[in-house]
């Protein structure tokens, strides 16, 4: 029999396995049950280890590893899981290219149906909605590299990724923010906003002339700008040095 916080923390570890292949760091189960501090998970990993739900790695750090999960839990929602900042909305394949449409195009008509009723069309979604997102540039996901530069051009984003207002997109480069599910190489997904809550992944921009991709934490009069790999330290800047660009709302990948 598990406590509510054990069983929470188990569900939490077993869905950013299943969604990243990357167990969540301490502090983000920490914020996550709404803790005060670390202790209190170690606590709740040692108490889940002792049951055997789950098993910690050796010679890896913060390597995790999920055993079993309570009859209770094995049929649970996914959105049951306690929230924490973002988890990425994935969007595989051409990123809505010209050459992605292209090839759907030319797919073999074989494989389509010879014919297609009215209801069918109603009930298909449209191809259409995709929502255009101008590319401007790139953002380093490690040592921060220039600033947002101009669009360079466009891709297709389900609308269902998007927030409200405007967004825009950036090419990552880096491995900073592994351990969040974004990867270099990665297109991520922009809401334009001006401020930011804690835990929020956001693009800041620091001393006017360097963007970088960080979680936002607030700490005093600072701000600190959080990596999600332990080969890089947190960078902690004074408020007037970090102007918020926008915040993370979703991701595309091509693989």
């Amino acid at each position: 029999m598990l406590t509510r916080k054990q069983h929470d923390l188990l569900l939490f570890i077993n869905e950013r396995l299943k969604e990243s292949g990357v167990p969540p760091s301490f502090d983000e189960m920490k914020d996550a049950l709404e803790l005060r501090s670390k202790s209190g998970i170690h606590r709740l990993i040692t108490a889940l280890e002792e049951r055997g739900f789950i098993r910690r790695l050796p010679n890896r750090a913060r390597a995790l590893e999920v055993l079993k999960l309570p009859e209770s839990m094995r049929n649970a929602r996914p959105q049951s899981a306690p929230k924490s900042g973002f988890t990425p909305s994935v969007i595989d394949g051409s990123l809505g290219t010209a050459r992605g449409e292209a090839a759907e195009r030319s797919a073999s008509p074989a494989r389509r149906p010879a014919a297609v009723s009215s209801a069918s069309r109603q009930a298909e979604p449209a191809r259409d909605s995709a929502v255009s997102v101008p590319v401007m540039g790139r953002i380093a996901a490690g040592v921060p590299i220039s600033a947002i530069q101009t669009n360079t051009h466009t891709i297709q984003v389900p609308p269902e990724m998007l927030a409200s207002g405007e967004h825009f997109a950036l090419d990552v480069k880096g491995d900073s923010m592994v351990d969040a599910g974004i990867l270099d190489g990665d297109t991520v997904v922009i809401q334009r906003v001006d401020t930011a809550s804690p835990g929020d992944i956001i693009v800041a921009l620091v001393d006017d002339e360097e963007a970088t991709l960080k979680r936002f934490r607030r700490r005093g009069d600072t701000i600190a700008l959080e990596a999600a790999n332990p080969a890089y330290e947190t960078r902690i800047f004074g408020a007037d040095r970090v102007k918020v660009q926008g915040r993370l709302v979703g991701l595309m990948r091509r693989y």
